[in-house]
């Protein structure tokens, strides 16, 4: 059995959030006070990258510590085998206690089949149908949750595959198979009746426990917030919650949604993105009113006016987001965990909404906004507070960074490098520069992102190359491939790229 004095790990994940979507363009700010305040506590790492930005291989990443190209889970539910160690079992093997609650999304199997306890169901799934959710609901004397659609962005073949059947202006249960209706509206129930809350109710519930039973067995202590800080004598505990939000649908209540008014959300830097000297990925777009087969229609149908209020959704869920995962580090703090506990709030990619020319969801393509994802760690001493890192860092660094803070390590070499020794201060030795890969969504393509400080190249394999120069040109909009002007920087950084490839083995899947 572990330590006593091995630290508690929670790990926080939404699902489809960008970084850029934090107000650093100049537009409406996203209210996200408890992940602000965590922040604070710890260190916020602004250049954090996602593997790929897609559900299955992020999150089989965020299990191993490796890139998709190593671990098989090139695309959503592919079906591959867990071949490689994953650090919930480690973590279990070590005599930590584990909770998972929420999505899985991480290709074959569920949670429960590593170790773990809790609320869990494979694929992406869909939590509102669930018994433990209508229980929940009872509990609380809460209505089964209703939704007034404003906008429907599916198409035929998508309510075909998912069997939604959305109309602009009517009342929608998520009661389907899946729960990711490309669609924006207002959740007209209380907003405990969304699976944020449920889910943070489920965690604080079970912290409740193990407080009031660590408390039971101490000597002389009657009161649940005197915890040691471990789940029971000596056994640290695992805590991850993987919210199937924000990920479209953008479905707030109005409590939110008041706190965003649309006319104050400017207009979006690449929103009247033509895409010329763009890629052909680009124009891959499917979404209902916005494409025609099966490309972006150019410029955007759409006027802005609308998309200000579908973005207000999305930020008005983010807020929401933030309160649900607030209760859940309120109850570390209430129940006496917060000082031998490690918590790291992410998100597994980004989310392409507006941007070059007025896109919905995501797609193959990858420009900072699908990729570039926000991070915070707070470790109460072990991370000093109030730092703001521009580190190149990634979520296959993750997993190696829950093993390290519990004394263990993969007995096998990953892609990933444990965060702590630079969140700590003890090491200034980091990567100066960071990969996020593609294998494709919904179609076939092999694409390769490889951002250093300033620079980002871009190799779209069948497809025209990209560079940026993300300090003069934060939106992409000028690709500078066959510029003479960085001739050698494009040089450098194709080199480098290639020497990256060969050490990692990475080569296109067949």
């Amino acid at each position: 059995m572990a330590k006593s004095n091995r630290p508690n790990i929670v790990f926080l994940l939404n699902d489809h959030q960008a970084y850029y979507r934090h107000g650093w363009d100049g537009g409406a700010k996203v209210l996200r006070p408890h992940f602000e305040k965590l922040a604070q506590e710890g260190i916020e790492f602004q250049r954090a990258y996602t593997a790929t930005p897609l559900c299955g291989p992020a999150r089989r990443t965020m299990l191993t510590g490796l890139y998709p190209h190593r671990h098989g889970e090139i695309k959503n539910d592919y079906g591959q085998p867990y071949k490689h160690e994953i650090y919930l079992d480690l973590l279990a093997e070590a005599g930590y206690r584990n909770f998972y609650y929420g999505k899985w999304h991480a290709g074959e199997g569920t949670a429960l089949d590593h170790g773990c306890e809790g609320f869990n169901y494979t694929s992406y799934n869909n939590p509102y149908t669930k018994p433990e959710y209508k229980e929940y609901l009872k509990k609380h004397n809460l209505l089964e949750p209703e939704v007034l659609i404003e906008h429907n962005f599916a198409n035929t073949w998508m309510e075909d595959e998912f069997g939604f059947g959305l109309s602009d202006g009517k009342v929608h249960r998520q009661d389907k198979k899946w729960c990711n209706e490309h669609a924006s509206g207002i959740l007209l129930t209380p907003k405990e009746t969304h699976e944020a809350f449920f889910l943070a109710d489920l965690a604080v519930e079970k912290l409740k426990e193990l407080a009031a039973s660590t408390a039971s067995k101490a000597t002389g202590v009657s009161d649940a917030s005197n915890a040691s800080g471990t789940s029971g004598e000596g056994q640290p505990f695992t805590l991850r919650v993987d919210f199937w939000g924000p990920h479209p649908p953008y479905f707030p209540t109005q409590e939110y949604v008041s706190m965003y008014n649309p006319a104050d959300i400017l207009e979006y830097g690449s929103f009247r993105d033509d895409l010329q000297g763009k890629p052909q990925i680009y124009h891959h777009e499917n979404n209902k009113g916005i494409s025609e087969d099966g490309e972006l229609i150019i410029p955007n149908p759409l006027p802005w006016s609308e998309w200000q209020q579908v973005l207000s959704r999305c930020y008005a869920q983010i807020t929401l987001m933030d309160e649900a995962a607030g209760r859940i580090i309120q109850a570390l703090d209430e129940f006496g965990f917060a000082d031998n506990t490690i918590v790291i709030w992410t998100t597994d990619h980004g989310d392409a909404v507006a941007c070059h020319g007025g896109h919905f969801d995501k797609s193959a393509y990858m420009p900072e906004e699908v990729i570039r994802i926000p991070l915070a760690i707070r470790y109460p001493g072990h991370i000093p507070a109030g730092q703001v890192s521009q580190s190149l860092v990634s979520n296959i660094d993750y997993a190696p960074t829950m093993l390290d803070a519990a004394g263990l390590s993969f007995s096998a070499p990953v892609d990933g490098t444990s965060l702590l020794p630079l969140a700590s201060g003890q090491s200034s030795d980091w990567r100066d520069a960071v990969v996020s890969e593609t294998h494709g969504h919904l179609i076939d393509f092999f694409g390769r992102a490889f951002i250093t400080d300033n620079y980002k190249y871009v190799y779209n394999e069948g497809d025209l190359d990209e560079l940026y120069d993300l300090e003069q040109d934060p939106y992409e909009l000028v690709n500078l491939i066959g510029d003479e002007k960085y001739r050698e920087v494009h040089g450098q950084l194709e080199r480098r790229f290639s020497e990256w490839q060969a050490a990692s083995g990475d080569k296109r899947s067949k």
